[in-house]
């Protein structure tokens, strides 16, 4: 079953394709169908910049357990960025 389940968010960053680096201005984030994990479903993350073509993408598939420990992880960097006193 299709859960049709997509998330955008607008990002600043850079990305390396198969043609080097490119920046990044999306990210496209679900939970459906997976294309090339053993999954049946996975959460899907698509990072893009929609102006350079589809050739500007980089994409992961992973499984629920993965996506909360990244979410922790993230979350652990970015509190400790903000408390070395450097972040942006």
């Amino acid at each position: 079953m299709c859960t049709m389940i997509a998330m955008h968010a607008a990002i600043k960053g850079a990305g390396k394709g198969s043609e080097g680096w490119f920046p990044l201005t999306q990210a496209n984030v679900g939970f459906d169908h997976a294309t090339h994990s053993q999954a049946e479903h996975a959460l899907l993350l698509d990072f893009v910049n929609g102006d350079l073509g589809p050739g500007a993408r980089v994409a992961v598939e992973m499984d629920i357990a993965s996506g909360r420990a990244l979410i922790a992880q993230l979350q652990a960097a970015i509190e400790a960025a903000e408390a070395s006193g450097v972040a942006e």
